[in-house]
Order: structure tokens, then C-alpha cells, then sequence
């Protein structure tokens, strides 16, 4: 191919945890919008449901649905896709999933790991730009298992991990055991998805929360079955901090995005709902840590506030280029790119918790405000 016609390069970004149920939405993605908006295809994970609906599905803390145009800001920040597939997704039910949907399609968001059926959770979304085709696929490996999709259920797509004692799979389990089932249904689903896009993405919803550098015993082996089975690119969230950065081969392993913006009021102490005003006091006992009251909005563990995009630059016929951008945290929520100083110390702190992870240290170079990791 010569040099006039070469297929140019391919920026994605990648966001984690976003729930957007404080007013004004806008003003909490400004911080961060310039850098979605230089990218060519933004990612990110949808942690709550966007509906008006006031129902709550029994069995787990339920987050409330979030004002289903603030899914409007998303858009307007380049926000191109969002995974879905997540502990909270199914938290007011098939409606709440329903209504989400339908809004992602009304303002030309992608969308996958949720659906009406099992089927639906499952079709990746398949996402285009500069003659570049991508797919993606998106799983709740943490339960609750009411949360997921059947065959003739609304729910999320999931990777069945199990607890060593056989007890029921929830968020706050000791998962450790990689099934079968899992493993066949990533050989099934990334090998049907390559036949659709030139590369593909797995984004996996797992981990432990609020526990800085400590991965689960399962997640670098479901990784390492998503790499095997033909990914691409693995991304992580659900921790709501950031976790560490592997290389599986040349494949970038994002195990924890982090926040990628949450200001919500729902992880307040003082609210009127009573579960969830006992489980953020609860929190911090199981934990360990007691959040900075500065931060009304995301109340997280006070490392939280280190956060990042993750990137990764397309070409054709290289080995894939992965990095992120440092990403401040201010309060009460707001994630902001951080600069000079501020952005060294988030960097170093990644590399930090990369090597308490038991992973290999991290090569570092900073370019034009990005770090590139190798």
C-alpha cells in the first residue's frame, strides 16, 4: 500500500466507572472533554441505569437510575460507546435497562453488554472511524447474579466466577475460580466478533473495590483467557480506583480504569434511603478507609483521586501503543487532566501499584501531556 493510501492512525480512549446523577452533568465532564474530543473513538462504562423509574430489584445495594438526559452530556463530551455490562446496571430492573438503551440510540451512543436477552447483552457494538472497524464486548464477572441476562431476561452479559466454597456469586464474595462456561463463552463471543471488525475489545467489569494495588486471585487469568481467545485489548473497572497496567505478549491489559467521572449522592451517609446510607458507613469499615469530606460527591478511598484515560494508538502492522493521560480527581468529584507536577505524581503512583501488584515494572515516557507504558 503505498505511502498516499497508508490507513492512518487509530487514538481510542478509554474511561471507566461513570455515573453521572448530580446535576449539571456538563460541568463534571468539562475537566476531561478537551482530551476525549482529540481521540477518534472514546469508550466508556455506564455503572448505573438512566431512567426515571423509582423501581428497585431486591438482592443487592440498589444505586438509583440517573436522569436519563444526562446522557445528552456524554454525547456532547465525545463519548462514543459505553459498556454496560455491571453490578448496577439491573438495579430498577428490565425498564431501567429498557430506558437506558433507548436514549444511548436517541443521542448516537454504542452500546453493549446489556439487552433485553441474553443474546442482546452479548452482540458486541461495532465501532468505525478512519476506514478502522472495532468490536466490543463487555461482561460483569462480579454478580450479583440476578443481575444477568437470560434467554428470555433483561440483564447483563457475564463471565460466571466462582468462590472456591460454592457460595453465591455477589460483589462482596471471594471470587477465585474461572469456569468453563467463562472460557467457552469468550472463545464463542471474541471469535464471532473478529468476523465483524479487525479488532476487538474486552471489558470486563471485576475486581475488588476500594482496595488499592491488590488484584483479585481470577483477574489476570480471565485476562489471560481473553487474550488467548483473540482480544485485543482487555480493559477493567468496577474497583472505583485505578489498578495496574499489564502487557500480556504485546496486548495492553488495563486491569482498573478507575472513575471516569462519578458525582453521585448516592454514597452518602446522610441520605434518606436507608441501604444505602448503611452501606456507605459500612464501606468504611470493610475497607479500611474513611473518605475526605471534601469530596461530597466521591466519597472513594483517598487514593481515588489519582485517576486516568487509558489510550491506545492503532496502526496498521505495528505492535499497539498504550499509555494513559493523569487524571486529577478535584473535589467534590470533578476529574480534571492533570498537569506538570500533578501529572508526574499520577503517573508514578500507577507505576507504584502496577509493581505492588506483583506485575512487571512499567516503562514510562511522557509525550505532550500522555505517558506512553511499556
Amino acid at each position: 500500500m503505498g505511502a498516499a493510501t497508508m490507513q492512518p492512525a487509530v487514538k481510542i480512549a478509554l474511561l471507566g466507572d461513570i455515573i453521572l446523577d448530580a446535576p449539571d452533568p456538563d460541568r463534571w465532564l468539562s475537566g476531561v472533554a478537551k482530551a476525549l474530543k482529540e481521540a477518534d473513538l472514546v469508550i466508556g462504562h455506564l455503572e448505573v441505569p438512566h431512567t426515571k423509574t423509582q423501581k428497585e430489584v431486591a438482592g443487592d445495594v440498589p444505586a438509583p437510575g440517573a436522569p436519563p438526559e444526562h446522557l445528552e452530556a456524554l454525547a456532547r463530551a465525545g463519548v462514543d460507546a459505553v459498556t454496560l455490562a455491571g453490578n448496577h446496571i439491573a438495579d430498577c430492573g428490565e425498564t431501567g435497562i429498557a430506558d437506558t438503551i433507548a436514549k444511548l440510540e436517541e443521542v448516537g451512543i454504542a452500546y453493549t453488554g446489556a439487552g433485553a436477552t441474553i443474546n442482546d447483552a452479548r452482540r458486541p457494538a461495532i465501532l468505525q472511524t478512519k476506514g478502522f472497524r472495532a468490536a466490543l464486548l463487555s461482561y460483569n464477572c462480579v454478580g450479583p447474579e440476578f443481575s444477568w441476562a437470560g434467554p428470555g431476561k433483561a440483564g447483563c452479559a457475564y463471565l460466571r466466577i466462582e468462590p472456591e466454597d460454592g457460595s453465591t456469586i455477589a460483589p462482596a464474595a471471594q471470587l477465585s475460580r474461572i469456569t468453563q462456561d467463562a472460557v467457552d463463552t469468550l472463545k464463542r463471543d471474541v471469535a464471532d466478533a473478529r468476523k465483524e471488525a479487525e479488532f476487538v475489545i474486552v471489558a470486563l467489569h471485576k475486581g475488588l473495590v476500594h482496595t488499592p494495588a491488590t488484584l483479585a486471585p481470577y483477574e489476570r487469568g480471565i485476562a489471560a483467557h481473553c487474550v488467548e481467545a483473540g482480544a485485543d485489548l482487555v480493559i477493567g473497572h468496577h474497583a472505583h480506583i485505578v489498578q495496574a497496567i499489564e502487557f500480556i505478549g504485546d496486548t495492553p491489559v488495563f486491569h482498573g480504569l478507575g472513575n471516569g467521572c462519578v458525582v453521585t449522592e448516592a454514597l452518602s451517609p446522610d441520605q434518606n434511603h436507608p441501604q444505602r446510607a448503611a452501606w456507605a458507613r459500612r464501606r468504611k469499615e470493610l475497607f479500611g478507609f474513611e473518605p475526605d469530606p471534601a469530596y461530597r460527591l466521591a466519597p472513594f478511598h483517598p487514593e481515588a483521586v489519582n485517576a486516568m484515560i487509558g489510550e491506545v494508538v492503532w496502526r496498521p502492522g505495528e505492535r499497539l501503543q498504550a499509555g494513559f493521560i493523569p487524571v486529577h480527581v478535584e473535589s467534590p468529584g470533578r476529574p480534571v487532566l492533570a498537569q506538570g507536577e500533578q501529572a508526574e505524581m499520577v503517573a508514578a503512583y500507577i507505576g507504584r501499584i502496577t509493581s505492588a501488584s506483583g506485575l512487571p515494572p512499567l516503562t514510562m515516557q511522557f509525550v505532550d501531556g500522555r505517558v506512553n507504558v511499556r
